[in-house]
């Protein structure tokens, strides 16, 4: 992943040591080697270790992180994940930029763990949307699969999805569906957004591969789901959160895509702490 990703954490150290970290320089003169402990502060699913560790090594490339646990593991309040060892000053410029990609991807991988266990046992496959913090991306849709979700489509170069403006452009849902056809290469899934049953219609009738039922009460997804009849994917979005998921377990649809994922995830609270010089 480094490759994909070096530029934007050296963005985001520029972005915070914009041209010296004076506190530490205040503080600490010349080089002297450290130790830092990497804490849990609550219980959760961490992610985004390998990210935190680059911080540090693009910052020092003698920097040593040693870690105790992988991406996808549980963790518990108060757990000692790892360690990081080097110049001192290092470890202290580097923290919060660390710190911030580790929560952050954490935190949406413990969001979606909880959710995706409320869908155990349906067949429902947990999708991301591309409400994602801007130039996060690639971090923040890594941390849904290792919460056990999947990724819808990552950027708009990736498939056709006909949303309720798009429609409005084409001026209905059989026109975008044939413009879609006939513009899209014939390796990419045309997916059409629904309100109404009436468009539901019209999308299986103009041939499109997946249809997301956009914003339906239970029981009109389920009608929805009846009329499709197989004949297309479905999938369900619109708000959908951990607290109202349960409701849509039995509806028949094949996705459930939730923005909630990446942009309403808390993290989770991590820190290092410990810090003192090695002799």
């Amino acid at each position: 992943m480094t490759l994909q990703v070096d530029h934007l954490i050296l963005e985001a150290l520029k972005e915070d040591i914009s041209s010296e970290d004076v506190t530490t320089n205040s503080v600490m003169k010349e080089a002297v080697p450290g130790e830092v402990d990497l804490i849990c502060k609550e219980d959760g699913i961490i992610a985004g270790l390998e990210i935190f560790s680059r911080v540090f090594t693009l910052l020092d490339a003698d920097t040593k992180v040693e870690l105790f646990c992988k991406d996808g593991d549980e963790v518990k309040k108060g757990q000692k994940m790892g360690k990081v060892t080097g110049d001192i000053r290092v470890l202290l410029s580097g923290e919060r930029v660390a710190l911030n990609y580790l929560q952050r991807m954490s935190g949406i991988a413990t969001y979606t763990h909880s959710v995706a266990s409320l869908l155990e046992g349906t067949g429902i496959t947990l999708l991301d949307t591309r409400k994602t913090t801007p130039n996060m991306r690639i971090f923040e849709k890594y941390a849904v699969r290792v919460g056990g979700g999947q990724n819808h489509r990552y950027n708009l170069s990736d498939g056709v999805l006909l949303k309720d403006n798009h429609i409005g452009a084409a001026g209905s849902v059989a026109n975008a569906v044939k413009m879609a056809q006939e513009y899209a290469p014939f390796v990419r899934k045309i997916e059409v957004e629904v309100e109404t049953l009436d468009q539901v219609k019209e999308a299986v009738e103009a041939g499109a591969d997946i249809i997301m039922l956009d914003n339906m009460t239970p029981e009109m997804m389920k009608e929805a789901v009846q009329l499709i009849d197989g004949r297309a994917k479905t999938e369900c979005s619109g708000n959908v959160t951990k607290e109202n998921i349960a409701k849509i377990r039995d509806v028949g649809v094949d996705y459930v895509s939730s923005g909630a994922l990446t942009h309403s995830a808390p993290i989770l609270d991590i820190s290092l702490k410990n810090l003192h010089p090695l002799s």
